[in-house]
């Protein structure tokens, strides 16, 4: 239990075949990996933030 097989996942997709057609599927998956790619970019922390130099803060002042 938990734990699945081939025929599980076919089933699966199967489903979401069905309930959300061929076309739009491609539109989720993009979309799904937009959000993670946000959220792998938010977790990194201030990295990709402007730092003010040393300098700056001293002029200032």
């Amino acid at each position: 239990m938990g734990k699945f097989g081939v025929f599980e996942i076919v089933l699966i997709l199967c489903i979401v075949l069905l309930l959300f057609g061929g076309k739009k599927i491609p539109e989720l998956m993009k979309g799904l990996g937009q959000g993670i790619k946000e959220f792998k970019d938010a977790s990194k922390g201030d990295e990709n933030k402007p730092t003010v130099s040393k300098e700056n803060q001293i002029e200032e002042k």
